[in-house]
């Protein structure tokens, strides 16, 4: 970049700065200007009406113009359903919504059942700051980098070659066979799922015990009072002194789960049987030439993420009452 390009580059962001400075100066004149029974309003819409765009623009109308690709096949014609009954009768595209179903069911389950047990047994234990930092970490790394660490574990060489993968080089160790254990369906999609229970237990970890830390101590010593055992306490004493921390967790990984792209396409790239639903929308707009098919998988997301938020807002609300 020339010494010219650079200039050009700076006055750029200096005028941009100075428009949004003087749009801003702007609202400000004319609020102050504004009657007093108007003035609420207008200062409401002025600071609201920029959010509001975005949403739109960034949002709403994608979100429309998507559900509309949906019906429409790759040369611009009207193919109405076509795109969504491939996705429902192609042995492909219904191994690509059972993996996801998989992924839906497997990794919430697991990460809070993961994430809950590690909680409630590090709680208050000697070295409970390190060991919760130790299980947090991989939620440092982005999905990409865990996804690359987790293939160098996997990672296959020929019969006779060194083994630099981790699990390969255990079963070389232990006198068997190295196995292509990514290619080995269904037991890749599995092993992708480890992948991402390993990072959302520490999520898991963390908001369970804030919530565990939130129950009075009244009420475990009443229980240990009244005779219970350890898991006696856990199940009538915990689990429902967390509840609405479990439904958070839970519902935070399944929305994060159904929308996984990162871990697949950078271990299999959807190949083996592993594809999922985000990765095959992916696939089929930008690499299949099918954005119809691609939109329509957009949407069937879409539709399976809904009654996930629609649950979540319900017991929220009904928190709220009875607070």
């Amino acid at each position: 970049m020339t010494t010219a390009d650079l200039i050009g580059k700076i006055i750029q962001v200096l005028g941009g700065v100075a428009i949004f400075a003087a749009v801003v100066g702007l609202i400000l004149f004319l609020v102050d200007r504004a009657p007093k029974r108007s003035r609420d309003f207008i200062q409401l819409a002025a600071f609201v009406a920029p959010a509001l765009v975005l949403l739109v623009g960034g949002l709403i109308y994608p979100a429309l113009r998507t559900t509309l690709l949906a019906f429409f096949n790759r040369t611009g014609d009207w193919v109405g359903l076509d795109n969504f009954i491939w996705a429902f009768t192609q042995p492909d595209a219904l191994r690509t919504l059972l993996n996801t179903v998989i992924w839906v069911v497997l990794v919430p389950l697991l990460s809070t059942a993961f994430g809950l047990a590690y909680a409630v047994f590090i709680d208050k234990s000697r070295g409970e700051k390190f060991f919760k930092a130790l299980v947090f970490m991989p939620m440092a790394i982005s999905f990409v980098g865990a996804g690359i660490i987790w293939r160098f574990v996997y990672d296959f060489k020929s019969q006779g070659r060194d083994q630099i993968g981790l699990l390969n080089a255990i079963v070389v160790g232990f006198g068997g066979d190295p196995v292509q254990w990514v290619q080995v369906s269904p037991l890749n999609t599995f092993l992708l799922i480890v992948v991402m229970v390993w990072i959302q237990t520490g999520f898991a970890m963390v908001i369970l015990s804030a919530a565990i830390k939130g129950i009075p101590t009244e009420q475990i010593e009443a229980a240990q009072l009244d005779g219970t055992n350890a898991w006696q306490r856990f199940t009538n004493v915990t689990v429902p002194g967390i509840r609405s921390s479990l439904v958070v967790v839970i519902t935070t990984i399944s929305i994060a789960t159904l929308k996984v792209f990162d871990i697949v396409r950078t271990m299999t790239a959807g190949n083996f049987d592993t594809s999922v639903v985000a990765n095959e929308m992916y696939t089929q707009a930008f690499r299949a030439n099918e954005p119809g098919r691609g939109a329509a998988l957009a949407v069937i997301l879409f539709v399976m993420v809904l009654p996930i938020v629609i649950y979540n807002v319900r017991v929220l609300r009904k928190q709220k009452e009875i607070r």
